[in-house]
């Protein structure tokens, strides 16, 4: 574990952070890292994560199907027109972090996120343009640097625009989670076996915009 590697039953070398947990395990091999296009997705990520704040993500990862019941799966346009009657809805759901100010960030950032596909064209295409240069990234991602990525220049940078646009629950460590998840960066360490595949997916992904 001091190279930040676990080898799976199967044989396979992973990021230490899954634990061996069977469910967290199949979100690092399908899902982390991989470079998303789609709005409704980057949306649910980026709010997720402002829930995580405080707390693990795996806590949110086992009730994400309940956030998204709660959330109109996290369409856009629909979360935009929660109002009152909707946060408090949300706080007497026992299958979501009940966190008043949270489930209200996630309303105006809906808000938010419409008048940016407005000039934009899509949050896809804003959030790709924040996709750090190679000169921001480390050269070798073995263990010991992947521990010193909480937040970077790259996150800062977003999180900085992201609120002055008046988006809320978007600090840089939070923006960094999201970069990672949403394939902005790969951050698998090295020896994992989803390294070189994230590496081939973020090579064939189109930008957007």
């Amino acid at each position: 574990m001091s190279d930040g590697l676990m080898l799976g039953e199967d044989g396979k070398m992973r990021c230490w952070w899954h634990g061996g947990k069977e469910d967290y395990m199949a979100y690092h091999d399908q899902e982390w890292g991989q470079p998303v296009g789609d709005d409704r997705t980057l949306f649910e990520k980026i709010c997720l994560e402002g829930f995580q704040s405080g707390l693990s993500w795996y806590t949110i990862l086992k009730k994400r199907d309940n956030f998204r019941a709660a959330f109109a799966n996290f369409e856009i346009d629909q979360v935009a027109a929660f109002t009152h009657d909707d946060v408090e809805r949300c706080l007497q759901d026992e299958g979501i972090v009940r966190h008043r100010k949270k489930i209200e960030s996630t309303i105006n950032n809906a808000k938010r996120a419409q008048e940016l596909i407005t000039e934009k064209g899509s949050l896809a295409a804003y959030f790709w343009q924040q996709e750090p240069q190679p000169h921001e990234r480390p050269q070798i991602l073995d263990y010991a640097t992947a521990r010193t990525l909480g937040k970077t220049e790259s996150s800062t940078r977003l999180s900085k625009d992201l609120k002055k646009r008046g988006w809320s629950f978007v600090g840089p460590t939070t923006v960094y989670a999201f970069m990672q998840a949403m394939g902005l960066v790969n951050d698998h360490v090295e020896g994992c076996y989803c390294r070189e595949k994230i590496e081939a997916a973020r090579a064939a992904f189109q930008r957007p915009g």
